[in-house]
């Protein structure tokens, strides 16, 4: 079995209305709110035509802040477990979400990920994909987007337990920027630049998803944005709500493999 790449010439998705071609959607994220930034609109937008939508989460998120006086790890984990539930209700109340590790009972740590961890966790994340049969999984490409480590691990992990289902396998999607968002919010870029390679403009003719969000879809999104706000608050006070909400109003994807 192999996963699905650039070689496949599906419609590019560039309307909400056209969200029903992704059938049924698992995100395989690395942090609480990964999931809401790259994918929220086309979440609400699916889930709310029927679709099922499931996310699953590798880590708490426990090590995002940059005031660990305020929020020592246990704290801000426990605050962002509720938060990234409060999230999936505003999208729509039928989003699904699942933590890996918590069947086992052992929590992935938030910045420890690596492209190998082992049969356990390749496999649970196997089994969550059989047991929803996604038509498409939405993740991080190989760069993961920002570089961060534990993202380009998840994109591994997802590359793994793809290619253990057994009959066909779903379409898989990276999250992706356009050059126009760079260039147009570049000053996002720095901050969160991990790698020599973040962020890194896929041209539209390239892409599988190119959503630009309004109305009450992106309005669902914002909220639910919101709704972690150990994330999310200090950035919408420092840009202003107009400028955040415009800075997410994009939803790219790449197929697999194309570059």
């Amino acid at each position: 079995m192999t996963i699905t790449t650039s070689t496949r010439t599906d419609p590019v998705v560039r309307t909400v209305d056209a969200v029903h071609r992704l059938g049924t959607i698992v995100g395989v994220w690395a942090h609480p709110d990964d999931e809401v930034y790259l994918s929220g609109g086309l979440m609400a937008a699916a889930a709310a035509r029927g679709q099922r939508v499931v996310v699953v989460t590798a880590t708490r998120g426990e090590h995002g802040t940059d005031d660990p006086g305020t929020w020592p790890p246990a704290r801000l984990a426990a605050r962002r477990s509720q938060e990234i539930v409060d999230s999936m209700a505003a999208l729509h109340d039928a989003v699904e979400h699942r933590f890996l590790g918590d069947a086992r009972g052992r929590c992935h740590l938030d910045g420890s990920l690596r492209g190998d961890p082992g049969a356990d966790t390749v496999d649970e994340l196997a089994g969550v994909l059989a047991d929803v049969a996604p038509d498409t999984v939405l993740t991080f490409g190989p760069d993961g987007l920002t570089g961060h480590g534990d993202h380009r691990a998840v994109s591994a992990w997802t590359d793994r337990a793809v290619r253990q289902l057994a009959g066909a396998s779903p379409r898989v999607l990276h999250a992706c920027v356009t050059a126009r968002w760079v260039e147009r919010f570049g000053e996002f870029v720095e901050p969160m630049d991990d790698g020599d390679d973040a962020f890194a403009p896929v041209p539209s003719e390239h892409l599988a998803v190119e959503l630009e969000l309004g109305g009450d879809v992106l309005a669902r999104k914002v909220a639910a944005l919101r709704a972690q706000s150990t994330q999310t608050a200090s950035l919408e006070a420092a840009l202003g709500s107009a400028r955040y909400e415009d800075s997410v109003a994009g939803e790219y994807f790449r197929p697999a493999g194309r570059s």
